[in-house]
Formats: structure tokens, sequence, C-alpha cells
């Protein structure tokens, strides 16, 4: 048995690395070549075989029919030949040494990568170029990335520009930047810096190409009204670049447009809090201050401490000044939530203190504990959160207040988040307000598998009563799915309704007239809601109506997705348990 297993040990043969070593000894060599490729002038041996099996380029060119298939000698048009060498190397070898190599060397070989289809060497160089950037090169391979469309090189390139604008503005390699790229790069939002030093860079860039017919459209992207008044009529107007029309619609926006409507620049920090004091940012109304923007892990608060808040006939709010302008699309904050009450608020954003957009508005809606707010991107530097109505008394509390970017894709409509994952669940804040359980929020708790006849499942009394679900915030959603009671073969109806005060009620979903067993999956049309109710309309086995698990939006959309319950069914329960199950 041993034997056998010594033996085992040795059945695959792995001479990879040789078989390297011995296709790479041809390399320019013109034993067995049976093609010439000219370069610039230079005759470089190789061999069809080789090149034809490494990219779909060279078999074609070789093989695919073409004139250059019965040539001997093949003529490469516009390739740099030290890249070509270098390429030709990583064909026959598999290797390629970049630690030294300049960038333009690197570029060259990318480009070739581009032209021929290496997708395999076009990655890897694009992961090197993306571990070197620098304010000295990033203008070149930006430049390039957008030349060749590389989407992840790009991203990368910009990300890095975002942060180092003002240094970028300001070196050399900004005067290479094509036309395309550098209009790509001045269009951005995020391109953050004193609009006055972007046109002076402009300016600079546009000297080196005094007769180019780029020139007027890169000036365009150069945004005048957010260069002060002083400057457009002294450093701007002196340039002889700008049309006296120009300037004049300038100073005329800047004096009659309201603040929010100019196409403002801000620094881009993705996926991090810039509401912090870290960054710079600080309470201005609202006491106290210094609380609100503690980190989240020190933070504990009671009846007494931990919170900011506003009188709520006092509309300045709570009001929060970002370090510098930012772009933004999430904002999130914790509502005091020590006991059920609510909270209706509104929020707003502005440049100036004056003049203000209002992104989320509700105002009128019953609100509580952590709030997730979306909205389009904007660039912000003041956020305000107003209340309007506090369920206890005439204060507005907020516990916790984070500002960020998020990449996180998200859906909005009618100004409410269209979640894709479950908000009626304890991990997102909902609760259960309505019903009978042996603990509160069974229902929402994200266990569907541990119930029996004793536990796990949340209820009321047919003909008496609901069980309903309250959701942290409006939210627009357009399904629900939850598990009915199903240890035995009775079967339930039922009836579902939303709303937003508790007020006016809409049935999306009525199967009062249906027999229903275990999983329920109800779509209807889209539309906002805090607040489920589940009424239960008949039971075969009794007058109590049972529910297990609940969800919404539904997390699957198909009853095969559904897990099964894997329960028994069980005929002539035990009469003790009849009055509740």
């Amino acid at each position: 048995m041993s034997d056998q297993s010594d033996s085992l040990k040795h059945s695959e043969v792995e001479h990879s690395n040789h078989l390297s070593e011995c296709i790479g000894s041809l390399l320019f060599s013109a034993e067995y070549s049976d093609v010439t490729l000219i370069v610039e002038g230079e005759s470089l041996p190789a061999h069809k075989i080789i090149l034809a099996s490494s990219c779909d380029y060279f078999r074609a060119l070789l093989f695919g029919g073409m004139r250059e298939s019965s040539q001997r000698e093949v003529v490469l048009q516009d390739v740099p030949l030290k890249a070509f060498k270098l390429l030709l190397g990583y064909i026959y070898t598999g290797h390629l040494t970049l630690g030294g190599m300049k960038e333009d060397a690197i570029l060259e070989i990318l480009e070739l990568a581009h032209k021929y289809g290496f997708e395999k060497l076009q990655t890897a160089l694009c992961r090197y170029l993306q571990e070197i950037l620098s304010v000295r090169n990033v203008c070149t391979v930006y430049d390039k990335a957008q030349l060749y469309n590389i989407d992840h090189l790009i991203k990368t390139c910009c990300r890095f520009i975002d942060r180092h604008a003002g240094s970028i503005l300001q070196s050399e390699a900004f005067l290479q930047l094509s036309g395309t790229a550098l209009k790509e790069m001045l269009s951005r939002d995020s391109f953050f810096a004193e609009e006055i030093e972007i046109f002076g860079a402009v300016k600079r860039w546009c000297s080196e190409r005094a007769d180019d017919e780029d020139n007027a459209d890169i000036l365009k992207t150069v945004r005048l009204p957010l260069i002060a008044t002083a400057d457009l009529l002294s450093t701007v107007r002196a340039s002889g670049l700008i049309p006296p029309d120009r300037l004049l619609d300038a100073i005329q926006k800047k004096t009659e447009s309201r603040d929010i409507d100019l196409n403002y620049r801000g620094l881009l920090v993705r996926d991090e809090n810039i509401a912090t004091a870290s960054h710079g940012a600080c309470v201005i109304t609202g006491s106290p201050s210094h609380d609100l923007l503690e980190p989240k892990m020190s933070r504990s608060y009671d009846i007494d401490r931990g919170f900011t808040r506003h009188c709520i006939e006092d509309e300045k709010g709570i009001t929060i000044e970002l370090g510098q302008p930012s772009i933004i699309n999430h904002i999130s904050f914790r509502l005091w939530d020590k006991d059920p009450r609510t909270y209706s608020y509104y929020v707003e954003l502005s440049m100036n203190l004056e003049d203000w957009f209002r992104v989320i508005d509700h105002s009128t809606y019953p609100c509580r504990s952590l709030q997730r707010l979306y909205f389009e991107d904007r660039v912000v530097r003041y956020v305000r959160v107003v209340g309007t109505h506090n369920a206890a008394n005439n204060l507005f509390h907020l516990v916790t207040f984070e500002a960020m970017y998020t990449e996180m894709p998200f859906k909005l409509s009618q100004g409410n988040y269209v979640p894709e994952e479950n908000v009626a669940s304890v991990e997102r804040e909902a609760c259960v307000i309505e019903g009978v359980s042996r603990s509160r929020h069974t229902l929402i708790n994200g266990n569907f598998t541990d119930y029996d006849w004793d536990s796990g499942y949340t209820c009321h009394q047919v003909g008496a009563g609901s069980i309903v679900v309250q959701l942290p915030q409006p939210f627009m959603v357009d399904s629900i799915r939850m598990l009915l009671w199903d240890c035995d073969s009775r079967s339930y109806s039922y009836y579902i309704e939303t709303s937003l005060d508790l007020r006016e009620w809409t049935r999306v979903a009525d199967r009062s007239a249906e027999h229903c067993r275990s999983w329920q999956i109800l779509t209807f049309k889209p539309l906002p809601v805090v607040f489920i109710r589940i009424v239960g309309t008949a039971n075969t086995a009794n007058e109590v109506f049972h529910c297990v698990h609940f969800e919404c939006p539904a997390q699957v959309r198909s009853l095969d997705e559904c897990p099964a319950s894997g329960r028994e069914v069980m005929v002539g329960a035990p009469e003790q348990m009849l009055s509740l199950v």
C-alpha cells in the first residue's frame, strides 16, 4: 500500500519552465524561422506557429489568407521597435520584467497589447501602472487610458487626479494632455481646485497650442461663475482668451442665480463618512454641538445625554458644516429611540447658508431610529436637518450623523429609496408594534426555521386586532414575503394593507377568500410605505392567525425559491395547544 502511495506522488510531470526555456531560446533566432518581421527597418526573425498561437491578430495575419500569409517578410507599420522586442519576449517566454522600466516604455507596450489583443498582458500592465501612479505620470497614463478606452484604468486615474488636482494643475505633464483627455478631466465635478487656478493651467495649456482648434472647447470647461468677480475683471479679461460676452454672462449668473444653481466642484471621498472633526466638519446650529459628530463606536445615549437637539419651532434646525465643499449622495442619522416615539423632518443642502435645496422631505411621515437617506450626487458645504414633529414633545433629537458619497448603486422613486434588501428586519431597525408573540420581534428577526407549537411565531385573534410592522422610514416597495405557521395541515385567509400614517390604509393584497398555506409571496404596484398591517380572516384549525416570518420587499419572487419548512404535518394537536395554535 505504501509503495502505491509513493508512486502516486510522482504521477504528475511538471516541466512547464523547461518548455518555456526551450521556446524562449528561439527568440530572435534564425533557426527554424519561417517569417521575418520588419519593424522600423530592422529585421526580426520569428516563427509563424508561435506568433499565431499567441493571439488572434497574428493568426489572422499569418494564416488567415491575407497577403502576408504568403510573404517571407512582413512589414509592421507604426510599431515602436524597442516595445515590440519586449512584446516578442513576452510571446516567446510568457515573462516580462516591468520593474525599473520607464512609464513611456510601459505605455508603448500597453499600446501594442491593446492593438494586438493581448488581454492578460494589458490587465497586468494596467495593474502595474495603477501601483506606480504619481503626480508626474498620471496625466500621461490617463491620456492613454482614455485613448484605448480602458475603463478600470481610467477610473483609477480619476481617483488619483481627484485627490491631487491642485498639484496636477502645476505639473509639466498637464501641458501634454490631449484635448480630449483634458476636456474629460475638467468636466468632472470632482476635479476640485480653485477655479482661478484651473483657468491659469488651461491658459498655459492653450499657450502651448496657440493655433489649436480645440482651445475654444477647452476654455468652455472653465466654470467662470465660480471665479471671483475681481479675478474675472483682472486676470481672466487680461488674458484675452474669453470673449467679453462670456465674461458678462458669468458675472450676471453670479449675481442673479441662486447659489445652488451654480455648477460647483467638490471634494470626492468615496464610501467614507466626512462629517467628522478629522475632516474639518462641525455643528453650527443645534445644541449641544460637541457630541453629534463623535465616532459611533464610542457613543452612548439616554434620556439626558448623547444627543443634539433643536426646538421644533426653530427652523434653523441642526446644521452641520463640512470641512470643504464635498460631493455627497448619502446621509444617515439616528433619531433618539429609547422609547416608541416617532419624529418627522426634512433635510436640506446648501453652499452658502442662504440658498437651500431640499433633498429629503419626511415632514409628514412618522420616522424612528436609524435613517438611511439617498439622493442624487450634489456638491455640498452645509447640511441642515429640520425636525417638524416629535410624538412625545416639541424637541427634535439626533444621536449620530454621517454624510458620504457611496458607490453602492441605489434607486430612487418619488424621492424615496427603493431597497433591494429586506428593510422589515431587526437588523434594519424595523419593529413589530401590534401582534402577540413570546418575543416582540420574532416575526422580523430573520429566523424562519426554529418554530413549533409553542414559539417562533406572531399571532392575533381572528376578528379582533392585527399584526403591524413599522419600518424606520418611508421606503418605496412592491412586494412582501411571509411564512404562515405550517406545523399541521391547516390553512389561513388574510389581507394586507400599508400606510404612511396609521390613518389612511391601502390594501395591497387580498386573500381573504382563499385557503393559504406556508410561504406567501405578494407583489403589487410600487408605493411608499411606513406601516404594514396583516389581518388574518380565517384559520381552519381555530380562531388565531399565526405568522412565522415577514420580509419587505420579498427577497425571492418565486415559491420555488422558498426554503422548505421541513415541518411534519401533525393531525390532532394536543388540546392544550389549540387555544393559541
